[in-house]
């Protein structure tokens, strides 16, 4: 190895491009390649975020009603046909873990479970969840199950 075969490593320089304002003989000297007057030519712009170029921003153009209330707590629904199907297919026995919902993909990890009262429950199953409907839990217990909240 010499200086005369010296070079950077495979895939450690990047290519600038050419460098801005210096002077008319680089080919980017003068307006430094921003063009004539304006607000973008000057130093220190920046645009609002959503500007439009002046016309009426896609914010202030929709129209705005309602209220979202940010302490809503969402829950997953499961069914009770759903809880049937499961323990036909034999992929629950006796118990219906929040842990095994999460595994069959019926429920996120993050997410809380309430188990509504569509369809009928022939199976005795012991079900966990976050929150259970009046008449789930009634199917439930008829089966000869039990409805666990967590």
């Amino acid at each position: 190895m010499s200086l005369e075969n010296l070079k950077p490593a495979e895939g450690s320089t990047q290519r600038q491009g050419k460098r801005l304002g210096r002077g008319e003989g680089s080919g980017k000297g003068g307006t430094a390649a921003r063009g004539h007057k304006g607000a973008k030519s000057r130093s220190g712009y920046s645009k609002k975020i959503g500007f439009e170029g002046g016309q009426m921003p896609l914010q202030r153009r929709v129209p705005k009603f309602g209220f979202k209330n940010i302490n809503r707590v969402a829950y997953k629904g499961i069914n009770l046909d759903t809880l049937q199907n499961l323990a036909e297919e034999k992929k629950v026995t006796k118990e219906v873990t929040f842990d095994k919902l999460v595994e069959l993909r019926l429920a996120g990890k993050n997410e809380l479970v309430k188990i509504l009262g569509r369809g009928k429950l022939e199976s005795p199953l012991k079900v966990s969840a976050h929150k259970f409907s009046a008449t789930a839990k009634a199917a439930i217990e008829a089966a000869g199950g039990e409805a666990v909240t967590l």
